[in-house]
């Protein structure tokens, strides 16, 4: 029996996105040994690559890919000698049977399953936010480490450096490789999602560099708000950070043109959202609504859908975008937020009434260093006619701005107000 190479590929390829957290999670949880595990699940993988053709794909590849990284774990530790206990263990680990309902897996101890263990440990607060991002990239998402370190503009022996300490940090801190007990888990979700919203934010509007948007990671970020969903479908905020992830996403294609320069959300062609991607998003923010316990993800995610819902840049409902603000501020009483809102106030009445809040802003010295603050100055004063104090406002943005499309951008309307 010889199967197709091209389809055994794409076979691996979709096992790859689906399994590998599993796989991983499943040998960290028998050996305690994240390296381990991460070394045989790439032999497993590399297995299927060969053997596949031969034999044909199976019709579990996660349970075939997880008995091959185990049987590999077994000859590893055998050849180290390690304890019959340790063999036994490692051994009679089965593979995890996703079964007809994929939102409840478990193992056999019936707790969710192991991919949720690594999310919490991956995440845990006694690592650093850089650790908790790099971790959940390379154990979960199985990016190397150079492209982890490409995602974020660092070296490669950089971000080799930070995925080490913070392993070691899990062993020798005793960081447990476990969900966190009920009473615990509403100051540790937060965590995990903050994790999966700074992935999916450096994906679709970059901190640096020459790319806006980075494709990759905010398919990443979603696909793991998937995976979160499933294993707990009754919190509502991973919910409303799906359905967020998913309406800001679905207008990534009208963000930059194709020279990749920044197109406004008023300027963009909305034939271009991806009308599927708006309607999902909409009914998993309607499915997380109904358990009546709003959150800042389920608000920002309202307010997203406040934007791609509207049928034009005219028809946006600026009153009910700077109401949800308020309502945000009571979660996230941060400068970026009340510049947000000076937005929303700016386009529901007039723009004199937002400026007269950025400028507020400023003057308390928040956001100081911040381009989107100078950068709303300017675009208040333009619509206002007052065309030689939004260059300077402009010019001011253009120097803190640090994407390559962010500065165009700010030439480009420098240009438009005739300065240059």
């Amino acid at each position: 029996m010889t199967t197709d190479v091209e389809a055994v590929r794409a076979a691996v390829d979709a096992a790859f996105r689906e399994e590998w957290g599993r796989v991983v999670a499943t040998l960290i949880r028998t050996t305690g040994d994240w390296d381990l595990a991460e070394e045989c699940a790439q032999d497993a993988f590399a297995q299927a690559l060969a053997r596949w053709p031969k034999d044909g794909i199976p019709g579990r590849p996660g349970g075939w890919l997880t008995t091959a990284a185990r049987n590999r774990a077994i000859d590893v530790l055998r050849r180290k000698a390690v304890g019959a206990a340790k063999l036994r263990e490692v051994a009679l680990t089965t593979p995890p049977d996703p079964g007809p309902h994929p939102g409840h897996e478990t193992d056999h101890s019936g707790v969710p399953d192991d991919r949720l263990r690594l999310m919490f440990t991956c995440c845990h607060p006694a690592l650093s936010l850089e650790a908790r991002v790099a971790l959940t990239l390379r154990t979960l998402a199985g990016l190397t480490t150079a492209e982890i370190a490409r995602a974020f503009l660092a070296s490669e022996a950089t971000m080799a450096k930070r995925l080490v300490r913070a392993k070691q940090k899990i062993t020798h801190a005793g960081i447990p490789y476990r969900v966190p007990p009920a009473h615990l888990l509403p100051e540790r979700v937060p965590g995990v999602l903050g994790v999966l919203y700074l992935l999916f934010n450096e994906g679709y509007a970059a901190s640096a560099g020459a790319d806006l948007i980075r494709q990759n990671l905010s398919a990443e970020a979603i696909r793991l708000a998937r995976v979160l969903v499933r294993l707990m479908p009754d919190e509502p905020e991973a919910t409303g950070l799906l359905a967020l992830m998913l309406l800001h996403d679905a207008r990534r294609l009208a963000r930059v043109d194709a020279s990749g320069d920044l197109i406004t959300l008023e300027d963009q062609d909305r034939s271009l959202w991806d009308a599927a991607e708006i309607s999902e998003g909409v009914a998993v923010l309607d499915s997380a609504l109904r358990y009546r316990r709003p959150g800042p993800y389920q608000i920002q995610a309202a307010i997203a859908a406040c934007h791609v819902t509207a049928s034009s840049a005219d028809q946006t409902d600026w009153a009910q975008i700077a109401a949800l603000y308020e309502r945000l501020a009571e979660f996230l009483p941060t400068p970026v937020v009340e510049l947000n809102y000076a937005v929303a106030v700016g386009m529901a009445r007039e723009p004199a009434a937002g400026l007269a809040l950025v400028e507020a802003l400023a003057a308390a010295g928040k956001l100081a260093g911040y381009h989107l603050l100078p950068a709303t100055r300017a675009d208040f004063l333009r619509r206002l006619g007052r065309l030689s104090e939004a260059a300077v406002a402009y010019g001011e943005a253009l120097e803190l701005a640090s994407t390559d499309a962010e500065r165009r951008f700010l030439r480009r309307r420098l240009t438009e107000i005739g300065s240059s």
